[in-house]
């Protein structure tokens, strides 16, 4: 019986010893005795791994490799975009990428084959006939290629040859590969690939999706002597400045689909829609808290991760708080307190979490938490590292807002919106007028599961901890 091995990911480890039928490739047949006979199979699939528990399907960010190369285990191949970052996919066996089978901004389902590994040169050309390929970016003959972009069948995406990509200082207010000028838009490869051959990525016009800088784009750049040296010219003496209308990027009127992470967050929206929630809110005093942090700023320590410790510690004493309800028939006490705390990047909305957040220290969860964002805007967080939250805080008082209600995440007990702290004018005990600093917080939570009676006992747990928060830095 003929069969196919799907070549794993690090993310799939099972995929690894998978298999799938095909009659063109051999299988690998092994013959136990004083000889041991080994025939390997030739021809492995490169599938799309499952990056988290809610992906479906996946868009190649960009190609690691080229057809052809000659490639080692667990060597990175490529860069897919999942609904929450963008990482690489590894392979488990050494051999050439024989077909690329799924091109740069193109999409495909989880556990779909994106390409091909031959084990040996020999069987590429064999691979790439079997798999109904046509020849793409890395055909060696620039003067063969037509002008207009062949498709290839079963590609969702057109195919261009590495020739036609071109470098360029562009003279327009904002790049392709920008958001309105703020931001160069580019995969982690490229990224990385750009620092260690010092080009400077805005001067580089990228050949991916919407403008998209990807790894060819930056190789050719170096080709080109474009680095960071040269971004500097001196102007002319006689040139006068001219203002330039400052444009945001965003051509009114046009219809834009979601991107793979704005699909789950739709998702996730509408599926919060079917839990029955309720809300409670509560005014707490910040002058404590903010002297607090102004004394140990200096040492690193954020005001994010000091509204995760005071959470996780009243969550201790309210479990009900940090449960959460899956399935509409039972409820879980979940065994961590993992504070998740909302996150906006370039296209949507993630939640990075600060796992165990009632046992680490405070100057830990500090450089844990700069760590994680900066992992979430470079689109390289690990699943574990956005997944496992058991409550989830969303902050906007550092824009200002007093007040506002957040949406309960699918799997979760409860979501805190808070607000800015201001200065208020209060009634004191003794019946004077006093001047205090106050943050408005609004819980949303799982009326299956929490009660009226467990948020406002949670409430003042955490307003006690927070106006009197030397237990923070224990």
């Amino acid at each position: 019986m003929s069969q196919l091995l799907h070549l794993g990911t690090s993310f799939v480890p099972s995929s690894s010893t998978a298999l799938r039928r095909n009659p063109a490739f051999s299988p690998a047949i092994h013959i136990s005795g004083y000889k041991r006979t080994t025939i390997q199979a030739k021809i492995r699939e490169i599938i799309m791994p499952a990056l988290s528990s809610t992906m479906t399907e996946g868009k190649i960010v960009s190609w690691v490799k080229s057809e052809g190369d000659k490639l080692s285990k667990g060597e990175s191949v490529a860069v897919v975009e999942s609904d929450k970052a963008d990482m690489d996919v590894e392979i488990f066996y050494d051999g050439y990428l024989a077909a690329i089978m799924v091109e740069e901004g193109g999409v495909a389902s989880v556990g779909s084959a994106i390409g091909l590994l031959a084990e040996a040169e020999d069987e590429i050309a064999d691979a790439r006939s079997r798999a109904n390929y046509s020849p793409s970016s890395s055909s060696p003959s620039p003067a063969a290629a037509p002008e207009k972009a062949v498709e290839a069948p079963g590609q969702a995406a057109p195919v261009k040859a590495a020739e036609t990509v071109t470098v360029a200082k562009m003279t327009s207010s904002t790049h392709p590969a920008s958001e309105g000028g703020k931001r160069i838009v580019a995969s982690p490869y490229a990224k990385k690939l750009a620092k260690e051959l010092n080009v400077d990525l805005g001067n580089v016009v990228g050949s991916g999706p919407i403008g998209r800088i990807v790894a060819k784009d930056v190789e050719v750049a170096a080709a080109a002597g474009v680095s960071f040296a040269a971004e500097d010219p001196k102007p002319s003496p006689s040139s006068a400045p001219v203002k330039v209308p400052v444009s945001t990027g965003i051509e009114l009127g046009t219809v834009v689909p979601f991107t793979t992470m704005q699909s789950a967050v739709s998702r996730n929206m509408v599926d919060s829609l079917a839990v029955p929630t309720f809300r409670v809110g509560y005014t707490i005093t910040t002058d404590a808290l903010d002297a607090l942090y102004k004394k140990i700023k200096s040492k690193g320590v954020t005001m994010t991760a000091l509204l995760a410790k005071a959470t996780a510690l009243a969550l201790v004493k309210h479990p009900v708080v940090n449960s959460s309800c899956r399935d509409g028939k039972s409820f879980t006490y979940n065994s961590s307190i993992n504070i998740a705390v909302a996150v906006a990047i370039d296209g949507g909305l993630i939640t990075p979490v600060l796992q165990d957040a009632d046992k680490v220290d405070i100057y830990s969860l500090s450089r844990k938490w700069k760590e994680l964002v900066d992992k979430a805007r470079a689109k390289q967080l690990q699943p574990h590292e956005y997944n496992t939250g058991t409550f989830t805080l969303s902050n906007l008082g550092m824009f200002g807002v007093d007040r506002f209600d957040a949406i309960l995440p699918p799997g979760t007990g409860a979501i805190m919106a808070v607000g800015a702290s201001e200065p208020t004018v209060v009634a004191t005990k003794d019946g004077r007028i006093g001047m205090k600093s106050q943050m408005q917080v609004n819980v949303t939570a799982d009326h299956r599961v929490i009660y009226g009676a467990d948020l406002a006992s949670f409430l003042q747990t955490l307003a006690k901890i927070i106006e009197d928060p030397n237990d923070l830095t224990l």
